[in-house]
């Protein structure tokens, strides 16, 4: 569904991971798991985008790591929310609301601009 928009998933990425651990502390794996679980498999974070990310986060003070054992015994890096990280999420969903509230206006608004011509078909210019 978002394969061309891997800028959208991009910019939202660090609040994905932040959500993903206010349900406790997880790995990556378990991270990249539930993502995909919740979008339906819509959204797929892969390793390349979910430990630079981690990683930036941890340095941030929003995450700390701690090694502990996966499901199936194996080591692995879990990571947890601070305070801090707690905050970013509060302050990341409300600008995600507002963000979804605008472009929902934009998108549905039936005001012409002043320039256009022409009609609308199927969200985009005739």
């Amino acid at each position: 569904m978002f394969s061309d928009d891997r800028g959208l998933l991009q910019g939202t990425l660090d609040l994905l991971i932040l959500r993903t651990l206010s349900w406790g502390p997880a790995h990556g794996y378990g991270i990249a798991s539930w993502i995909e679980q919740v979008t339906e498999d819509a959204l797929r974070v892969e390793e390349g985008s979910l430990y630079p990310a981690l990683h930036r986060m941890e340095r941030k003070g929003w995450v700390e790591p701690e090694w502990g054992v996966s499901e199936n015994n194996r080591r692995a890096k879990f990571y947890r929310l601070t305070a801090e990280g707690r905050s970013q999420l509060a302050q990341k969903t409300r600008g995600w609301n507002r963000l979804m509230a605008v472009v929902g206006r934009a998108l549905t608004s039936a005001e012409r601009p002043s320039w256009a011509s022409g009609t609308v078909v199927d969200g985009g210019a005739e």
